[in-house]
């Protein structure tokens, strides 16, 4: 199993010293937690996307172009890639040349995004968003498998004989995950092609979180790329750790009470409750992580957030390397020890993307779309 760090980049005062570091610290910060996430034994680290204020990862592969020359495991992907008001054909030069340039170590999170303004700075219609995610990934799917493309849509200009270049690494397009809080329609895309489904839960409580997750299994075996329990799975979560509960919620709070996106709303222990967020001792992070496969099932990948809200460096990167240390290898062992073995561990990686006889460059799903627009 998977285990990592994203970051939403968003630049946030410090409400305990009243210090708003600049965009440049901000970056350079985010890049100092993914070192610090390869050095402490982390898989992953994820960037999300963001055109506006507060928030500055604009543009994710330059970002993770630089962490590849600076590490040597670390995977890295998105969290999320727009696929709704960026063109496809810039997604898949993109991330062609970083799978070049990292050897194979990235996958991407593609996503609607949910900022209203951000849609007609693009020229896009957010009314349009689940079309456009619909549309455009299947653009990007053919750009990353086929030459000399024809095509024709509703949301871009024609393609006549279009070749993407560089071709993905290895003739293997990355492994893509769909990321949705709240639509069903994302889901289903996900299933339909065998994608990965990243059910970003930070926000939700349980019973939601089940309910979008089972979908995706049913619907994954309905399309028949294996059973429901097979499905990829990756999940996010929050957390805040020190030494006591009570020293953790004393640090956090100011920052939780003043957060951007959840501030001045439910109380912490009311948010603690409701949702994946975790503000104790790492004994607590472990035993409440452990309970996310209790209704989403055995899963693959998990995310943590914890540099937001203006959360000083130092403070974070002591949290990365506890999450390390301390957090992660218990939750390795118990979740792989409670794993079916039919089950993957992991999501496909670009390795096992190469190597496996059964990964075809058309899915059963879509070679029944094939068979049947033939028979009509």
């Amino acid at each position: 199993m998977q285990f990592g760090i994203f970051t939403v980049g968003d630049v946030t005062t410090d409400p305990t010293t009243g210090t708003t570091i600049s965009e440049h610290d901000r970056l350079e910060m985010m890049t100092a937690i993914a070192l610090k996430a390869e050095e402490v034994g982390l898989d992953v680290f994820a960037t999300g996307e963001h055109h506006n204020p507060p928030f500055v990862p604009s543009s994710p592969t330059t970002m993770l172009g630089w962490i590849a020359a600076k590490t040597e495991k670390l995977q890295l992907t998105t969290a999320t890639t727009l696929i709704t008001t960026n063109d496809p054909v810039k997604i898949a030069e993109d991330f062609a040349m970083l799978q070049h340039l990292s050897g194979g170590r990235v996958d991407l999170t593609l996503g609607r995004g949910n900022t209203g303004p951000v849609y007609p700075w693009f020229g896009k219609d957010i009314r349009q968003g689940i079309p456009l995610a619909i549309e455009n990934y299947h653009l990007l799917r053919r750009l990353w498998r086929e030459q000399n493309i024809d095509w024709q849509g509703k949301f871009r200009t024609p393609l006549q004989g279009y070749t993407s270049t560089p071709a993905p690494l290895d003739d293997t397009p990355p492994f893509v995950w769909h990321g949705s809080i709240r639509s069903p329609e994302i889901a289903e895309q996900a299933a339909f092609y065998g994608d990965g489904f990243f059910h970003n839960n930070i926000f939700w409580n349980k019973e939601h979180t089940e309910q979008m997750v089972t979908l995706y299994r049913r619907r994954y075996e309905h399309y028949g790329h294996g059973s429901a329990d097979q499905a990829i799975v990756g999940l996010g979560g929050q957390v805040f750790m020190a030494e006591t509960e009570a020293e953790a919620k004393r640090l956090f709070r100011p920052y939780f009470d003043n957060a951007p996106v959840y501030g001045h709303g439910p109380s912490m222990e009311d948010f603690t409750e409701m949702t994946p967020l975790t503000v104790g001792t790492p004994e607590m992070v472990i035993e409440k992580t452990l309970s996310f496969a209790d209704y989403a099932g055995d899963y693959q990948r998990q995310l943590f957030l914890i540099d937001h809200a203006g959360l000083p460096r130092e403070q974070v990167l002591e949290q990365v390397e506890i999450l390390g240390k301390e957090v992660v290898p218990v939750l390795r062992a118990e979740f792989e020890r409670r794993r079916p073995a039919h089950v993957p561990s992991d999501p496909p990686s670009h390795t096992s993307l190469v190597d496996n006889a059964k990964h075809r460059l058309v899915t059963p799903a879509e070679e029944l779309v094939g068979a049947g627009a033939e028979g009509n």
